[in-house]
């Protein structure tokens, strides 16, 4: 299976879900930097693109996993309905309990280890923007794409919008991606890239598995609006 280094990252996601395994192994920002080619994610990762490419191809050869799909061949309503049901769900599970777990640690182990105090504060901070993020994405953004998309079917073009064109929430929702992202690499610099001191205990521990997974989600969950709703919203529109 060819990819070309001139592909954006995001594409490549897009139409092969496998990859994204990869890029989170190797450190390549796959969604709010989906723009990028893959040379040029490459070059800013400081990983030799053959031996990037050679990894992918390697993963596209195995058999998928059951929870990948490729969402450019659904429809968009079902695409919302897994956004919401699985990353925005998981989002609002999470938060909690990370944060009590930041509180926790820090309590324990920040006389030690100062960077705890930064770690709570930037996590709080990432948590209560995304509780905003998502109620606009559900009460606003989502169900006008729905209508949208059940209105273009059904031959009847664009419903009116009050936000004007859907590039306008869209760029705004884009806006805070960039924002959770920039938290999620401050995090990574915080922990040294969730990397365990000696004396940490099992709560520590407990914390950074808790934030690795959740950066994972959250990759997984900006880059199928990013790569793939967004745009493919903007194009309906756009055609009517």
């Amino acid at each position: 299976m060819s990819i070309a280094t001139t592909e954006t990252v995001g594409n490549i996601v897009a139409e092969k879900p496998a990859a994204a395994r990869e890029f989170e192994t190797l450190g390549i920002d796959y969604c709010c930097g989906g723009k990028r080619t893959l040379a040029e994610a490459c070059a800013e990762a400081r990983i030799g693109v053959d031996e990037v490419l050679a990894r992918l191809e390697r993963s596209l050869a195995a058999k998928p996993a059951a929870d990948e799909k490729n969402w450019q061949n659904e429809k968009l309503s079902a695409l919302i309905a897994h956004i919401m049901n699985t990353h925005h769900v998981f989002v609002r599970s999470e938060c909690p309990r990370i944060a009590s777990l930041t509180a926790k640690v820090e309590a324990a182990h920040a006389a030690r280890h100062p960077e705890l105090t930064g770690v709570r504060t930037t996590f709080i901070g990432l948590a209560n923007e995304l509780n905003a993020h998502l109620m606009k994405e559900e009460q606003i953004l989502f169900p006008y794409l729905q209508r949208m998309e059940e209105s273009v079917l059904a031959g009847a073009g664009v419903p009116p919008a009050m936000f004007g064109t859907v590039v306008n929430p869209i760029r705004m929702m884009m806006q805070e991606h960039d924002g959770a992202g920039d938290a999620l690499r401050n995090l990574r610099v915080l922990t040294g890239d969730y990397k365990l001191p000696e004396d940490a205990c099992a709560s520590y521990r407990a914390l950074f598995d808790a934030l690795a997974g959740f950066e994972a989600d959250l990759h997984q969950h900006i880059h199928l609006e990013n790569n793939i709703l967004f745009p493919r919203a903007a194009e309906m529109e756009s055609k009517r």
